[in-house]
């Protein structure tokens, strides 16, 4: 049976029932909405009014279902991650080998920035009409992605991969056919309608990720372009630098400049700005339609879905460190 994901917007109490999870809303004029566990393939939860037992959470561990938290803002808070069902101590013992080897591990950063230059390069480069007022960052790009190769270790290279971003960022505003203030990525908070976009956007490309990883035996906290840390998926982080441009920042342009997404969908306050409710309902229903879209996948040769995709990136990597085939990055001309 196909799974999907499921998002969770309303303020209520969310329990198992026997093979069935229940939403029971707060609001009394809504109807409990029944989930049957096997099609579901994550769940989101947008809300900072959803109740959940520990029960629940002992459910979602016996059936291998990531729960991802929203807080009311749309500001990614964590991941509740089941208990690893597919285990290997030998590829576990690889994957700690390589990230310690500085050979090794950088031979890996360098194929995550270079997946993510190529991905960045083929969204300016498909601006057929805008070719001219984007040729002077392509060029830079160009320059800067033959730098990769030449980086003596990671920390040199994530200046390279910064600077690259950096020209990425300032061609945004030629990219974006909407009047829209723009001078650059601020985090935290968002400043501005484009960067509470980019943020929302590469949460939802994260929390993607982070599902297919989950599908592998890869330890997602082992990483080599992002230093593995205490509190994060780091190698989430590596992974989805490819698909990030790729899917997320390709559904950015479209939502803009199709003026399905607008300035009167986001909320300001001082010195920051979120996406309002409606607006995340309908970027989160393109997300998803792009990750169950199509394509001819080369290797395979038979169409694949994009979510599926991320997952045999992650494949890919598994055969690099078991010795099998060497990794190289996911690249798609479109």
């Amino acid at each position: 049976m196909d799974t999907r994901d499921y998002y969770l917007f309303s303020a209520g109490q969310l329990r198992r029932k026997d093979d069935t999870i229940d939403f029971i809303p707060d609001d009394g004029d809504k109807k409990t909405r029944h989930i049957p566990v096997e099609t579901i393939n994550s769940l989101y939860i947008m809300n900072d009014g959803v109740i959940m037992r520990s029960s629940l959470f002992t459910f979602l561990s016996q059936t291998n279902i990531l729960c991802h938290f929203f807080n009311y803002n749309g500001n990614y808070s964590g991941t509740f991650y089941p208990k690893d069902f597919l285990q290997s101590g030998d590829l576990l013992v690889k994957q700690v080998l390589y990230q310690q080897d500085a050979e090794k591990r950088l031979y890996l950063a360098k194929q995550f920035v270079l997946g993510a230059a190529n991905a960045i390069y083929q969204n300016l480069r498909k601006k057929t009409e805008k070719r001219t007022a984007l040729k002077p960052y392509m060029e830079q790009i160009a320059a800067l992605r033959k730098e990769i190769e030449r980086q003596p270790d990671v920390s040199s290279l994530m200046g390279v991969e910064g600077s690259i971003r950096r020209e990425y960022f300032a061609a945004f505003p030629v990219l974006i056919n909407q009047k829209m203030d723009f001078e650059g990525r601020v985090m935290h908070p968002p400043n501005n309608a484009v960067n509470a976009m980019i943020s929302f956007v590469n949460a939802l490309m994260y929390t993607a990720c982070l599902n297919e990883i989950y599908h592998t035996q890869l330890n997602p906290t082992i990483s080599y372009l992002h230093s593995p840390g205490t509190k994060r998926f780091s190698l989430v982080l590596d992974l989805s630098e490819i698909f990030k441009p790729m899917l997320g920042d390709r559904m950015i342009f479209s939502l803009i400049n199709k003026n399905e997404i607008n300035e009167n969908d986001f909320r300001r306050d001082t010195g920051s700005c979120t996406i309002k409710v409606d607006a995340r309902k309908k970027i989160l229903q393109r997300h998803k339609e792009i990750l169950e879209s199509t394509f001819m996948y080369k290797e395979l040769r038979k169409n694949v879905s994009y979510r599926y995709a991320i997952r045999l990136e992650a494949y890919k990597l598994v055969k690099h460190l078991l010795g099998e085939k060497q990794y190289v990055p996911f690249y798609r001309e479109w």
